[in-house]
């Protein structure tokens, strides 16, 4: 008995120790949290301390007419520090004086919550000394410029506690116009011209100290910065917004119309190689189009528009003339075990070499380059690489789909190779790089490098001018060049695009295009047909080449180059000629010239340091407004405070296009926006009553 007495008082010792110790362990814990929590927290904050990068302000992508197509605006996240202590003086009266209409602010301007739940929110952080509460995150500029007037908030920093990480956000104020071209800045990916021109777009890093809070936060320690970040270039784009759009919707009209997957449209300057306007639409999985993809750099089988080049090295060669003869056979012919089939069989027989062009005849091209190149292939592949065919065009885009041109010797080269190589099949290239070809044509045989940039600006200043590329100075000789040109305006006077052209008020040259294409692994049986047409115009004093590709759904009821890629070519031509070539170029944005040289509106800072490096005096009675609207005489200006009522259209008249972007979006609003200069007219009265996501037209002065 005495032995079990003595384990079991062992026994019960040892299981009080353990009690006892586990007791203080929770003790001491609840006493760090809850005592100390305060001290330890900011211990580790201040171990978190270091030099962070500053992003800059990315540059600004224009258009040529001078829209704003790309840019960047700021965005916060708001932070409160409780730990300053001017909130905690004289038992925090001036948190107490501030709570209630601050709450009711607070829960105004985000509405997330009540008032009263801000206030109990914002009273518990108060009371345990929250270092750094987050208050609202992806703030717009608007909301934070709304914000600092708040009761507390307006007393600065120090005395508030408020604390600001700035961002900026990539911003397409025209959506998907261009988009895939323009691109997108994303840290995961970038494309377009985003892409191609990023290291001067993103302009130099600056550099901060920051601290790092819960969930991986920066928080900067002070408004000082140890290097000051360095805005980005601004590039100026080739594209004009009034061709893009009519591009745009001309493609998006044949696309809805024909259930079409995917297609591009392509419009170049002939002299220069500018490229005017760049549309890619494919279609989305929950319907509707969006620029997903730069179709338009992208190799596919081109089709009949190739007979182009194939044509160009028969006559270039000396092989042929216009008028040499060639049996279509009824439209199918075979060789080598295989069969050529025109896709229009239109019963012909012997006809000339313009005529099987015109006609569109697979089996007048085939046969034409097997009887004169089949002894001697790589003088046929010679004449493809002269004119470009095997090399990428070089546009300034990252991401130029490079061409398949078989050779012989190789091991898809065969006896079939050439044949269909002829009229477009056998070989990929892109549209781009059609259009190039054309755009030679046009150009009196000069080929030149399609671009997209033509200017790079800082704040206004050029820095650098993009001059025009010649690629080759001559693809072809004279004599083949009218043989050519007289072909292709042949095609839109007798051939398959007579009908889409009879009626057209100016002479157009061009070539249609059909080719059944592949549906991934199940071949050729879906019957999915690329349509095209390719050319330029007016063709006797040649302004713009247009190339437009669209892929077509399985077993398209309309599918013929003519009837699907034509209407979008002429509809593009008829709307360019009238404009800028029938009219004239400058009569397109003819409007009221700029009469009130002195009345602008803009961002109070912007105003301010304008009339102090033009050293204008001024009356000031915007009593610290963010934007203000200056008036008057040169020696007698007046500031005055710009209304931006919350939920109420803003006064816009005499803002930049920058001022305004920055108003209407950081309000939710969409902008349609017309010519350049400052706003002369909007579409919704200010003080109106908007909603998020309305549409608002703005016209500019010029």
């Amino acid at each position: 008995m005495e032995v079990k007495r003595d384990i079991l008082w062992r026994v019960y010792l040892s299981y009080i120790l353990v009690i006892g110790v586990c007791i203080a362990i929770f003790g001491k814990a609840v006493y760090i949290q809850q005592v100390q929590g305060a001290h330890w927290r900011s211990m580790s904050d201040s171990l978190h301390q270091r030099i962070d990068s500053i992003e800059a302000e990315r540059g600004t992508i224009y258009s040529e007419d001078g829209q704003m197509l790309s840019t960047s605006i700021p965005q916060f996240d708001l932070f409160i520090d409780f730990r300053v202590e001017w909130l905690h003086e004289k038992s925090g009266i001036h948190f107490r004086e501030n709570l209630d209409s601050l709450s009711f602010y607070l829960s105004n301007l985000f509405k997330d919550r009540s008032v009263d739940g801000y206030k109990q929110w914002l009273t518990e952080a108060y009371k345990d000394n929250e270092p750094y509460l987050e208050l609202h995150k992806k703030t717009s500029y608007r909301e934070y410029e709304q914000l600092r007037k708040f009761p507390l908030f307006r007393d600065g920093r120090y005395k508030s506690g408020l604390i600001v990480n700035e961002r900026n956000i990539r911003l397409n104020p025209y959506g998907i116009l261009a988009f895939r071209t323009i691109g997108l800045d994303r840290e995961s990916s970038k494309v377009g011209l985003e892409k191609t021109y990023d290291s001067l777009l993103k302009g130099r890093e600056g550099k901060q100290w920051v601290r790092t809070i819960a969930g991986g936060v920066k928080v900067p320690i002070n408004d000082d910065y140890i290097i000051e970040p360095e805005t980005g270039k601004d590039i100026v784009s080739t594209i004009d917004v009034f061709i893009q759009e009519i591009a745009e919707n001309a493609l998006m009209k044949m696309m809805e119309k024909n259930e079409a997957e995917h297609g591009c449209a392509i419009v170049m300057e002939v002299k220069t190689g500018k490229i005017k306007a760049i549309a890619n639409l494919g279609k989305k999985p929950s319907g509707g189009y969006w620029e997903d993809y730069n179709y338009a750099i992208s190799t596919t089988e081109p089709g009949s528009t190739f007979k182009l080049a194939t044509m160009m090295a028969l006559l270039e060669d000396k092989k042929i003339n216009l008028n040499t003869m060639v049996d279509l056979e009824g439209g199918v012919w075979r060789v080598a075990g295989q069969t050529v089939y025109d896709s229009e069989q239109s019963g012909h027989r012997g006809v000339t070499a313009k005529q099987a062009f015109e006609l569109s005849s697979n089996v007048g091209m085939a046969k034409l380059v097997s009887a004169y190149y089949s002894g001697q292939p790589s003088q046929f592949i010679n004449r493809l690489k002269q004119m470009q065919m095997d090399t990428l065009t070089g546009i300034d885009l990252v991401g130029e789909g490079r061409s398949t041109i078989y050779k012989p010797g190789q091991k898809m080269w065969g006896p079939t190779t050439m044949p269909w190589m002829a009229f477009g099949y056998n070989l990929q290239i892109s549209p781009l790089q059609t259009l190039a070809l054309y755009n030679a044509v046009a150009n009196q045989g000069k080929m030149m490098r399609p671009y997209l940039v033509s200017s790079v600006r800082e704040e206004g200043v050029l820095l650098k001018n993009m001059d025009p590329i010649v690629v080759r100075e001559k693809v072809c000789s004279d004599q083949t060049l009218a043989q050519l040109r007289e072909c292709l305006e042949g095609v839109c006077i007798a051939g398959t695009a007579k009908e889409l052209f009879k009626n057209s008020l100016f002479p157009v040259a061009g070539k249609t295009g059909t080719a059944l294409v592949a549906n991934g692994n199940k071949g050729y049986a879906d019957k999915i047909y690329q349509s095209s047409f390719a050319g330029y115009f007016p063709a006797d004093n040649p302004q713009y080449t247009c190339v437009v590709v669209v892929k077509n759904k399985p077993h398209a009821a309309v599918f013929y180059g003519a009837s699907v890629a034509g209407p979008v070519f002429k509809e593009i031509a008829d709307r360019l000629y009238s404009t800028y070539v029938k009219g004239g170029k400058n009569e397109l944005n003819k409007k009221l010239l700029d009469s009130s040289l002195m009345s602008y509106a803009g961002s109070r800072k912007d105003m301010a340091r304008v009339m102090g490096k033009l050293k204008l005096g001024f009356r000031d009675s915007a009593s610290n407004a963010t934007y203000v609207a200056v008036k008057g005489e040169a020696r007698d200006l007046v500031v005055t405070a710009k209304s931006t009522p919350l939920n109420l259209m803003p006064e816009l008249n005499g803002m930049g296009l920058k001022d305004a972007v920055y108003v209407c979006e950081n309000m939710g609003l969409k902008l349609n926006i017309r010519g350049k200069g400052k706003v002369m007219a909007q579409s919704i009265t200010a003080g109106l009553p908007v909603v998020k996501g309305q549409l608002v037209e703005v016209e500019l002065n010029k």
